[in-house]
C-alpha cells in the first residue's frame, strides 16, 4: 500500500492548528464535491480529502499519525505499519470494521484495529508476520579491487526500529566482500541486510550496485580493458620491445617497425577475470618531442630531406 501524506493532501503544514486543518478541509470539500465540481477525478479527490480530515481532526489520531510520519515516509512511498503497530480499534473516536469500508488500506492499517503502543482504547491485536523490504544502494569500487577482489567497509543509512516501533534511518557500517572480476553495474546481494521484518518476519536483502571508479590508465568496456601506450617516433619507426601495464603484472610487448598512432594490440585474457575473461587492448600513441636545440632542429630537417613522405596524401583533392 502507498503512504498518504495527509498534510500534503490538505495543503497545510504539519504544525497547522486544528482550525487551519478544518478550514483547509472545508475549502477542498467544496471544490471537489461530486455534485458541483467539474474538476478531473473530483469524486476520488473528495474521498481523499475526507480521509485526510478524519485522520487529522481528532488530536489523538493526529498524534498517532504524526508518530508514523516522523519515520521519514513521503507521499506515494510503499508503506508497511511499523512492528508492534496494531492500529486504533473501537472505543471513543475509533472505527468499526463497517466504518472502515470507505477508507483506504493505508488509513485502515493505522486506525482499523487496537493500538498496541498506548494510543486509543481498543483491544490490541498482533499484526501478521511480514518480510522486510529489500533495499538498493550504489557502491564505488576501484578497478584494482574489481580485478583481484577484496573487502570494502561502507556506511549506509538503514531502517531500524526506534522508540514506539517507528522505523528510523540510522548510519550503519557494513563489511562487503567483493568477488574478483566484478563488473560495472553488477549487483552484490547481502542477505538479511535490508529492512527488518514485521512481527518476526525475515529481514529483506540489500542489493549493492557496483560503480567502477574512473582509472588514470585504463578504460573499461564490460570485462575488456584498454590502455594507451605512448611511444617515441623512433620506436614507432624502428620497432621496439616495450613494457606495458596490465591489471596483473606488466608484460613486454613487441612493437613492429613502421607502427603508427592508433595501431591496436590484443592481449587475450588480460582483462577482468570471469568465466570468460576479458581482453586488454593496447593502443599506440606516437608522441613527437619538441625540437628545442639547434641540433634537434637540424635532425628534423634531415629527416624531411631524407624521406619522400606525405602524411596527408590520402586527403589530397
Amino acid at each position: 500500500m502507498k503512504f498518504k501524506d495527509y498534510y500534503k493532501i490538505l495543503g497545510v503544514e504539519s504544525d497547522a492548528s486544528q482550525d487551519e486543518v478544518k478550514r483547509a478541509y472545508r475549502k477542498l470539500a467544496r471544490k471537489y464535491h461530486p455534485d458541483v465540481s467539474k474538476e478531473d477525478q473530483a469524486e476520488e479527490r473528495f474521498k481523499e480529502v475526507g480521509e485526510a480530515y478524519e485522520a487529522l481532526k481528532d488530536p489523538e489520531k493526529r498524534k498517532a499519525y504524526d508518530q508514523v510520519r516522523r519515520g521519514g515516509w513521503r507521499q506515494g512511498d510503499e508503506f508497511r505499519p511499523p512492528p508492534g503497530w496494531a492500529g486504533q480499534g473501537q472505543g471513543p473516536g475509533g472505527f468499526s470494521p463497517e466504518d472502515m469500508s470507505g477508507f483506504s488500506d493505508f488509513f485502515s492499517s493505522l486506525f482499523g484495529g487496537g493500538f498496541g503502543n498506548g494510543f486509543g482504547r481498543g483491544q490490541a491485536r498482533q499484526p501478521r508476520q511480514q518480510p522486510g523490504r529489500d533495499h538498493n544502494a550504489r557502491m564505488e569500487v576501484d578497478l584494482e579491487t574489481a580485478f583481484s577482489g577484496g573487502i570494502r567497509r561502507i556506511t549506509l543509512n538503514r531502517s531500524v526500529q526506534g522508540p514506539g516501533g517507528i522505523m528510523q534511518a540510522r548510519p550503519q557500517e557494513l563489511e562487503v566482500r567483493i568477488p574478483p572480476g566484478v563488473t560495472d553495474g553488477q549487483q552484490i546481494r547481502l542477505r538479511g541486510q535490508g529492512e527488518p521484518g514485521i512481527s518476526g518476519g525475515p529481514a529483506g536483502d540489500l542489493y549493492l550496485q557496483v560503480v567502477l571508479k574512473p582509472h588514470r590508465l585504463f578504460e573499461v568496456d564490460g570485462r575488456d580493458v584498454s590502455v594507451q601506450l605512448p611511444i617515441a617516433p623512433w620506436e614507432a619507426g624502428l620497432g621496439a620491445q616495450l613494457e606495458v601495464p596490465t591489471l596483473g603484472s606488466a608484460i613486454r610487448l613487441t612493437i613492429p617497425p613502421g607502427s603508427s598512432s592508433g595501431k591496436r594490440f590484443r592481449l587475450k585474457g588480460r582483462g577482468l577475470p570471469g568465466k570468460t575473461p576479458g581482453d586488454q587492448f593496447v593502443i599506440l600513441k606516437v608522441v613527437v618531442p619538441e625540437a628545442k636545440t639547434a641540433r634537434q632542429k637540424e635532425l628534423y630537417a634531415e629527416l624531411e630531406k631524407e624521406y619522400d613522405f606525405d602524411p596527408r596524401s590520402d586527403t589530397a583533392r
